[in-house]
């Protein structure tokens, strides 16, 4: 009977110990189930900022669907810009042009003028396009290198510009001139003029124009 005894105290004991370790794997698993983070398929945590390589659609400055546009700061295309007046036109102008030689002078001086007969002011810059009509065809001018200055021309007012060529001396007929042709700076519509300027150039040899011309505003009246 004693043998028994010790038998079935050693079996609860073996049992007792069974129960406890099975009780501490269950309690174990519960906990670590407890502890893992939760992810997504593009590794942001639901409710967490955008990743960085996907764009905020709030203040973007991007267009498209979905992304905010900002507002555009261009002035319209036919807006003048801050109440500036517009350039002046060949219909603005009345272009008249009239010898103005100073004695002595090596070469021979034409004032070309132009003046705006509209109702509003306008601004000329830059270098006319002007043309003589010879004997031997149409001669270019060419332009003088002095620098451009913009101005406005008032309703009413008028600019100037010059046109120098060398005097004809050479005592033969030479290139006989039959008129005269202006184009107003940044215009393709162009005046023809008589000319009031000596009735000859000489005869030259050397490549080039011999006429030559200033900017818009580079000559006076008087000039």
């Amino acid at each position: 009977m004693r043998v028994s005894k010790l038998t079935f105290a050693a079996l609860a004991a073996v049992a007792a110990l069974s129960l406890t370790a099975c009780q501490d794997d269950d309690s174990g698993t519960a906990q670590g189930a407890a502890t893992a983070a939760p992810t997504t398929g593009t590794g942001t945590v639901p409710g967490s900022a955008p990743a960085s390589g996907t764009p905020a659609t709030s203040g973007s400055a991007s267009s498209g669907p979905g992304k905010a546009t900002p507002p555009s700061t261009a002035a319209p295309a036919a807006s003048t810009g801050g109440g500036k007046s517009a350039k002046c036109r060949t219909t603005d102008l009345t272009v008249t042009a009239a010898d103005r030689t100073i004695t002595g002078d090596a070469d021979r001086t034409v004032v070309v003028e132009l003046k705006n007969h509209s109702s509003a002011d306008c601004t000329l810059a830059g270098y006319a396009g002007v043309d003589l009509k010879t004997s031997a065809g149409t001669l270019s001018a060419q332009r003088s290198g002095e620098p451009v200055v913009a101005g406005v021309v008032k309703a009413g007012k008028s600019t100037y510009f010059g046109i120098s060529y060398p005097a004809n001396t050479s005592g033969g007929s030479g290139v006989r001139i039959t008129g005269l042709v202006v184009t107003p700076p940044d215009e393709t519509h162009p005046i023809t003029l008589p000319w009031p300027g000596a009735g000859s150039l000489p005869v030259t040899d050397g490549a080039g124009s011999p006429v030559k011309i200033g900017p818009v505003g580079s000559a006076g009246q008087g000039e």
